[in-house]
């Protein structure tokens, strides 16, 4: 099954929050001033990966997760799609890790939050 996250920014200029909304939500929004056409302009899409975390919790691009990988190293980055290498990837901003070359396994992978409403700790990561 494909899913989806979407994230839309508030338009408030003096908030920094961004809420989660289904597509339907915001196609039916009474407050919606902007068109089907305007939508992924305005809306940051992110696909489930597939994956779930250690705690059991499902990963999603654009989330922020510490990575304990095979041979003991640690790593906190964004997961992204990475469309040349055709997979899912650990961006902590110096390296791009794929899930496989990590040697993924569910625990040693932690969703810590995501780049919406904790983009600080990709800041602390560096």
């Amino acid at each position: 099954m494909i899913k989806f996250r979407a994230w839309i920014e508030t338009g408030n200029e003096n908030d920094d929050y961004v809420e989660p909304m289904t597509i339907q939500q915001m196609i039916h929004s009474k407050e919606s001033t902007f068109s089907l056409e305007q939508l992924n302009d305005l809306v940051d899409f992110e696909q489930f990966t597939g994956l779930t975390d250690a705690n059991g919790k499902q990963i999603y691009e654009g989330d922020i997760v510490h990575v304990v990988t095979g041979d003991g190293y640690r790593r906190t980055g964004k997961v992204i799609f990475e469309q040349e290498q055709g997979c899912y990837m650990v961006d902590n901003g110096l390296d791009k890790y794929p899930f496989n070359r990590l040697g993924y396994e569910r625990d040693t992978l932690e969703v810590l939050g995501n780049v919406h409403t904790n983009p600080e700790l990709l800041e602390e990561n560096r």
